[in-house]
């Protein structure tokens, strides 16, 4: 590699420090938008929904009753 004079020495270090500073802004941006949640659920609402609704179904015991009804488990009364 051929030895460089202080002036090509200072143009790369102004070409690196301009790059570096494209890439800070390009992150900063990035992170933004992936930190904006209120977006993320825009995108993914869908989703989102189905998945809430089955986690209710599950919880609120939505299993064991489509099983009880399939399967004919009733309640005895006594």
């Amino acid at each position: 590699m051929p030895a460089r004079n202080a002036d090509e020495i200072r143009a790369s270090i102004e070409q690196t420090r301009q790059q570096l500073g494209v890439s800070i802004v390009k992150l900063r941006d990035e992170v933004a938008e992936l930190s904006d949640w209120r977006a993320q659920l825009r995108r993914n609402q869908q989703p989102l929904l189905i998945g809430a609704g089955a986690a209710g179904f599950v919880l609120g015991g939505g299993i064991g009753a489509t099983f009880g009804v399939l399967f004919g488990r009733r309640r005895r009364r006594h």
